[in-house]
């Protein structure tokens, strides 16, 4: 019994063990399998992450494109609603334009149409002034026969400027003939006429000079040989070209157009116009600005200050409200690039004209003497060359014949010889020529003088004296004097012609 029982025991204990070999096993491959689970998951979890990092670099670069795409779009938008409120802005302005060729294409048949009619209203005054007209002539012992300027030929040439000469002065110093001029090229040149050369240069300006003037106010007072010159730089500037130095400085606030000196008080006065739309005077004994004149909408161009137009004593001595002594009586006259002409007088410093017919800018204004005292003649971007009675404040003529701006406007010395006795009126243009007008109609040009190829338009001009020497006997010397037309043009020559 004890033998089959430890049998049985030991039987039980084979089992036991075979089981428990068969569980080894079983647990063995579990862990083989664990093992392999593991690394899969491990390898899994390593492709894992690498498409979650490709995944995120990929939505960060469709983030920045997008946002890169939008951005673009919305700069595109903008650049749109911009160039949409410039095309809007420019049909504006074109609208405005059409309205203003159609204002002056109407101005223009008015102004033909009251040409043509011979101005009816307030005929019996018109058929006064056009009696004048016919009648005015200046001081007969300063002028000459019209017939001279057929004759006229180019006997000086003077260069040496580098860019267009927008202004000449001519005076005779110390028995010496002088030209001055201002230039483009930022300088004011002296030139010795007798000797036909260049005697000074100034080159202070750092802008365009666009006039200058001799000062006889410095002459009569100092002895002193000056010139006095306007630029853009915002300067008025004084030079004393015998000793090659500059004196004064006036300084403005825009750029310095036109400039010129009072006739009364020995030139003591120096009037200015402006790119700011004002009128200037300034005081030159002084250096002091007196008064500014406002009333322009645009650039003032040109100026002009007139003989005696009143009744006053030419010898007082006054001084008016602003500082200026001998000043009554006199006014100023300003041409602008608001197409009117303004008149102002010195004595109350209140507009009291203002002259309206340009269609254009107005680039020269000149006023009358003698029997011309009441009239001023103007030329303009227009073409034309107008002449106005401020009298009655109106145009009286209106001169067309040049093809291109009219720079200049000038009365000349000549007079038509025939029952009547006529003035000749004279202009300059862009078109190179210098036409010469019966102050008495508006028909074609008396004369027509063409400036070389090489000047490209007539800037400026001025009628001079040159003298003569003719030797009557060994020990005495007659001075004559022959009349000159002298002008300069846009490629910076001067020319005189005789």
């Amino acid at each position: 019994d004890e033998i089959k029982k430890l049998n049985l025991e030991n039987e039980t204990l084979k089992v036991e063990l075979q089981s428990k070999g068969k569980k080894d096993k079983e647990i063995a491959r579990l862990k083989q399998q664990l093992e392999q689970y593991q690394n899969q998951s491990l390898q899994f979890d390593y492709a894992h992450v690498c498409l979650f990092v490709l995944f995120f670099f990929a939505f960060d670069i469709l983030s920045s494109l997008k946002i890169k795409t939008y951005l673009k779009q919305k700069t595109t938008l903008i650049e749109m609603e911009k160039l949409k409120k410039k095309i809007k802005s420019k049909h504006n302005e074109i609208q405005k334009i059409k309205q203003e060729i159609q204002i002056m294409e109407q101005q223009k048949k008015l102004e033909e149409k009251n040409n043509h009619m011979n101005y009816n209203i307030e005929e019996q005054k018109e058929d006064n002034i056009n009696d004048n007209l016919s009648t005015l002539i200046i001081n007969t012992s300063s002028t000459f026969n019209f017939e001279l300027v057929r004759s006229l030929k180019l006997i000086k040439t003077f260069t040496g400027h580098t860019n267009w000469v927008r202004s000449i002065d001519y005076s005779t110093l110390d028995n010496n003939q002088i030209i001055c001029s201002g230039s483009g090229d930022n300088t004011v040149r002296v030139w010795d006429i007798d000797n036909n050369k260049q005697i000074q240069s100034f080159d202070g300006h750092s802008s365009y000079v666009n006039c200058v003037k001799f000062s006889s106010y410095h002459y009569q007072n100092y002895s002193q040989n000056v010139i006095c010159s306007s630029s853009n730089d915002n300067t008025i500037r004084f030079w004393d070209f015998k000793h090659n130095k500059q004196l004064q400085i006036f300084n403005e606030t825009r750029s310095v157009c036109g400039i010129e000196f009072s006739q009364f008080n020995g030139g003591r006065y120096l009037c200015s116009g402006s790119y700011d739309k004002t009128i200037r005077l300034w005081d030159v004994e002084t250096s002091n600005l007196l008064h500014a004149f406002n009333e322009h909408e645009n650039v003032v161009w040109c100026v002009d200050i007139s003989p005696l137009q009143s009744n006053n004593n030419k010898n007082d001595n006054t001084m008016n409200n602003i500082g200026v002594i001998g000043g009554n009586g006199y006014s100023i006259c300003s041409g602008s690039f608001d197409k009117t002409i303004r008149i102002w007088d010195i004595e109350t410093t209140k507009q009291f004209n203002i002259l309206k017919g340009h269609t254009n800018y107005v680039w020269s204004i000149k006023y009358g003497s003698n029997q011309l005292i009441n009239t001023i003649l103007s030329g303009s971007d227009d073409n034309s060359v107008r002449l106005w009675d401020i009298r009655i404040n109106r145009q009286i003529q209106v001169y067309r014949g040049h093809e291109d701006y009219v720079n200049i406007v000038e009365y000349s010395p000549f007079v038509i010889k025939d029952n009547d006795n006529s003035n000749v009126i004279c202009s300059g243009s862009n078109d190179n020529t210098i036409c010469f007008w019966d102050i008495r109609s508006n028909k074609n040009a008396l004369h027509v003088i063409k400036g070389n190829k090489q000047d490209n338009g007539i800037l400026c001009l001025k009628f001079i004296g040159l003298k003569k020497n003719e030797k009557n006997n060994e020990n005495e010397n007659n001075l004559i004097y022959d009349l000159n037309l002298c002008y300069s043009s846009l490629k910076g020559q001067i020319c005189i012609w005789g």
